[in-house]
């Protein structure tokens, strides 16, 4: 006999440390950002403590401290040696002895390892000293058991319902906090009848739901939440844990499985709003521009309650089928609200996940099938990307649409995939739901004690197919026979309730009937149900739907403070030992350039836009792989010391009232990161957030972001985003890759009209904006335009590369001064007589500088004849502007689209029929470039050049 005791696992060591949990506050006089301090009993893992100083946004959470075994402790377990091989087997592979299956399908397989005679323990009633080998007493409160008490302990404790994996862990502390912690509660976890009839209310409602909809919408996919009802029961927990700890907010992804019974029963969502989206109406106004999208992607941002002083604010995120997708987008913005908290927050020590929760919901077989969720795992730990733990909550259905897990996985569980990033695991059948709420109690507490991730791998089962118009048994015969003869969870817990005195056969009949007739009333009320928009309240208050894309509105600044700014960019104290080749090659000559002129490049005019933006309150999150020096180490937005490595930023120390800029360079993950930037995007509106790929044609592997949230997600959730999109483009004789950001396939998601004369009366508002500037100056008004109008949208910028360094790629600092602004097109300025002009070029991105060239060597050949238009902005299409441009050349009779790109690449499917309507009657728009190709370019560097040369003569030639 035995019983678990918590004061025991708080009792003093006989060193006088005490077996207690301690926080190490941050490093004093720094706020806002904690330092590394390795626990007791750490291990040997190194980690640098690169930006480990004043650096905006660099957080990482406190440090948990447990005191290591004691001398006389290291002694029992050093003389019960094969007691402490025992327990060790036990919290190592007692999972694998655990009844976890609802359905009972799995075969369990003999443990050896749990057998106390493999470590000669044959005796029964032998008594050992469990003393720093085991958290438990025995029942006279003695650290003296017995074998047979030990061993029923360890089954109790790791063989039930609920299995813990945590031995994986490197770092002992947390290991030594687990097991002490699962071992001091799992005998003492006790909840009261309040508590109990609660979870029968919440699964009887779930059964209710379910079964109304089946009823009433029998042929709708709604993902029921029938098998695993217990899920609800979790996040019930999981909620008043949080709302009784003093976290104010919780961010919450889920895919579609279950959620619309989640969103009804927890998270307020109107019954009657559902059912008139069922009906097929819109959930939005009917005067708003946006196309919706299915019940399985709605969401809800409810403030609820537990009895507390203060409210807990859950925001579920929308999502796209896209499975996975959301994570991190959850991230990402629970990271940017996070963020505002602190910078509103004066309590010096607040830490991450304090006040704010990240909670993924996820599917066993995408759980381990997408790759969105180790990258998205891959974040969770990293200074600029952590949200302070999350808590996973694997709706485990044993069964991917329908692959058994045999076909879906190559590891024993689906979530082993997490100890990538050495999270501990609880797995726990989902037919107990009180084992569930336990289990997240102990998720909860780790969360709460290391800030880190942690995996709930909640075992149940679907009783319809992989929708409730599948039919499963064609491929799962014996599985849904058992599902279909079994009891259903909540008619089991209500039985047990029933056995326990909680609820009575009455009240049990009366809480399902009263929910049913309330779901009939709103279904009725459905009919005169009117949605009401959400989008533009609170943060988001003052801003509007665009009703027509804005391309001329004054971004200039006044040169003095352009001045000012650009020598701030480069300003470092004299301590502050930058390399030498950063203060001759890029500090002293921006200063020439600012002082005496003639003009600016590339990445002192981007310096110049993120640092007056930042004067006028704006906070600027710049983030990709190795951003802070840029890919073609051109940027230099922060220094490092030579001496120290201390990391500084100087655009935080432009003085006097001040956004701040937060340089995150980030991991080696472009489908994660963009997720995660996006979710940034769509929290604030004062946040200008920048991704840069570290080559434009790596965003190909984040496509699912940009087709679901980018590109889509105003018009299906009216969500606006301000994210910025560098992708460096342009072909220079590198071959296939890296040449291209493939800026077809954003303008193939562009919405603006084909027939540009036949809208010429009607306004464009394309859902994204997408440019390829080719002046300095141009993209210090495009980033400058993000944050100065009054609504928000996604900017697609097919940046430069050799253009970064080109001489003749400058611009005066009068071209951002007051009453300037972005160019949609840029007039031709080669031509000196525009009424000689018979053949007009418009070209986009750096080909121009090439043509320029090649027409200064034939000016006096040309004779004018030639005009080239550099089309800057290609999306929204420059209708106006071109055909301005067009009647400055009134004697033109040729009209040419010329580009680098392949005629299957680059923006001319797009421009062709948009141009052509706006031509003059008669005239056909000619192509010049490469012809199609499967790749992007030839990477033979000969037929390059030759590739390069004949477009440059095709374009000028001829006259």
């Amino acid at each position: 006999m035995w019983r678990a005791s918590l004061a025991n696992a708080r009792q003093a060591h006989r060193l006088g440390t005490g077996a207690r949990s301690m926080w190490r506050a941050p490093a004093a006089a720094v706020p806002a950002v904690g330092r590394v301090t390795r626990p007791v009993n750490a291990g040997t893992i190194l980690r640098r403590s690169y930006h480990e100083d004043v650096v905006y946004g660099y957080r990482v959470p406190k440090v948990f401290e447990y005191p290591d075994y004691s001398p006389e402790q290291l002694r029992n377990r050093q003389q019960q040696a094969a007691l402490v091989c025992l327990v060790s087997a036990y919290r190592t592979t007692g999972h694998r002895a655990t009844d976890l299956d609802p359905l009972g399908i799995q075969k369990k397989q003999a443990i050896p390892e749990l057998d106390p005679a493999r470590y000669g323990l044959t005796d029964p009633d032998q008594m050992f000293d469990i003393d720093g080998i085991l958290t438990v007493k025995a029942e006279n409160g003695s650290t003296m058991m017995s074998v047979a008490e030990i061993h029923q302990a360890l089954i109790d404790m790791y063989c039930g319902h609920v299995a813990f994996e945590f031995e994986h862990i490197p770092d002992m502390a947390e290991k030594r906090w687990f097991a002490d912690h699962v071992e001091s509660t799992s005998a003492s976890y006790q909840l009261d009848a309040a508590k109990k009839r609660r979870f029968y209310e919440l699964l009887a409602r779930s059964e209710a739901f379910d079964n109304f909809m089946q009823k009433k919408f029998g042929q709708v996919k709604r993902y029921g939440l029938e098998g695993a009802e217990s899920a609800i029961v979790a996040l019930d927990e999981l909620f008043s844990l949080c709302n009784h700890s003093g976290i104010a907010e919780a961010v919450v992804g889920m895919p579609h499985r279950g959620r619309l019974n989640i969103l009804v029963d927890l998270l307020k969502y109107s019954p009657r709003a559902l059912f008139h989206k069922l009906h097929g109406n819109a959930e939005f106004p009917s005067d708003l521009p946006a196309s919706g999208d299915v019940i399985s992607h709605i969401a809800s941002s409810p403030m609820l309650n537990y009895g507390c002083s203060s409210d807990l604010h859950v925001t579920m995120l929308h999502n796209p089928s896209h499975l996975e997708a959301v994570n991190p987008v959850v991230a990402g913005y629970g990271r940017a609200k996070q963020m505002y908290l602190f910078d509103k927050n004066t309590d010096p020590g607040c830490a991450l996940g304090d006040r704010l929760i990240g909670i993924q919901i996820h599917g066993d077989a995408a759980f381990t099938g997408q790759g969105v969720i180790m990258e998205t795992l891959g974040l969770s730990n990293l200074p600029h990307f952590s949200l302070g733990g999350t808590v996973h909550i694997i709706i485990n259905n044993q069964i991917g649409y329908t692959t058994p897990a045999t076909n879906a996985r190559s590891t024993l569980y689906t979530s082993d995939i997490a100890k990538l990033v050495n999270a501990p695991v609880i797995h726990v059948n989902g037919d107990y739901p009180e084992e569930v709420a336990r289990a997240m109690r102990v998720a909860f507490e780790y969360r709460k004690m290391f800030r880190k991730d942690i995996i709930i791998d909640l075992i149940t089962f679907r009783r319809w197919g992989h929708n409730e118009l599948d039919e499963p048994s064609f491929t799962q015969p014996h599985m849904y026979k058992i599902i279909r003869a079994r009891e259903s969870v909540p008619k089991q817990y209500e039985r047990r309730m029933q056995e326990e005195g909680i609820v009575t056969k009455d009240t049990a009949s009366e809480t399902r009937s009263a929910f049913t007739k309330f779901l009939d009333d709103e279904l009725a009320a459905s009919k005169d149900f009117v949605p009401q928009a959400d989008h533009l309240k609170g943060k988001w208050a003052g801003l509007v739907m665009a009703t027509e894309a804005v391309t001329t509105i004054d971004t200039g600044v006044p040169i003095e403070t352009l001045r000012e700014v650009g020598e701030k960019s480069v300003s470092v104290d004299s301590a502050f030992h930058v390399h030498s080749r950063l203060t001759k090659h890029h500090i002293q000559p921006r200063l020439k350039r600012l002082q005496e002129g003639p003009s600016v490049d590339w990445a002192t005019a981007e310096a110049l836009a993120f640092g007056t933006l930042l004067k006028e309150g704006f906070n600027i999150r710049l983030c990709g792989q190795d951003v802070g020096r840029g890919t073609f180490s051109q940027r230099h937005a922060m220094f490092v010391c030579q001496d120290t490595e201390n990391v500084f930023i100087p655009l935080n120390s432009i003085g006097g009232p001040q956004g701040k800029l937060e340089v995150a360079n980030s991991n080696l993950s472009e489908l994660a990161v963009l997720g995660f930037e996006y979710g940034v995007s769509i929290q604030s509106p004062k946040v200008l957030p920048i991704w840069e790929a570290q080559f434009g044609d790596f965003n190909n592997t984040a496509q699912v972001i940009i087709d679901t949230y980018i590109s889509s997600g105003e018009t299906k959730w009216l969500r606006q985003s301000g994210l910025v999109m560098l992708l460096p483009h342009g072909y220079d004789g590198a071959g296939p890759e890296h040449s291209s950001s493939r800026v077809e396939r954003f303008l193939q998601l562009c919405n603006t009209p084909l027939d540009m004369a036949a809208e010429a009366n009607q306004k464009q508002n394309p859902n994204m904006h997408v440019a390829i500037p080719t002046t300095p100056a141009q993209i210090f008004h495009l980033l400058r335009r993000q944050m100065q109008r009054n609504y928000r949208k996604p900017l697609v910028v097919a940046g430069p590369k050799t253009l970064l360094r080109l001489s003749a790629a400058t611009s005066p600092l009068e071209d951002m001064a007051p009453g300037t602004s972005f160019q949609p097109v840029i007039s031709d300025s080669l031509a000196s007589d525009p009424t000689k002009v018979k053949r007009v070029v418009f070209v986009s991105g750096k080909l121009y500088y090439d043509l320029a060239k090649a027409y200064a060597e034939r000016k006096d050949a040309l004779d004018s004849q030639i005009a080239i238009v550099r089309v800057e902005e290609v999306c929204p299409f420059p209708c106006q502007e071109l055909t301005k441009e067009m009647m400055r050349f009134s004697g033109a009779t040729e009209f040419t689209w010329c580009q680098e790109e392949t005629m299957n690449a680059g923006v001319y499917t797009f421009v062709q029929p948009r141009l052509q309507s706006i031509l003059p009657k008669g005239a056909v728009l000619r192509y010049v470039g490469r012809d199609p190709l499967a790749a992007p370019v030839t990477g033979i560097s000969s037929v390059y050049k030759a590739e390069q040369a004949q477009i440059i003569n095709d374009a000028l030639g001829g006259m």
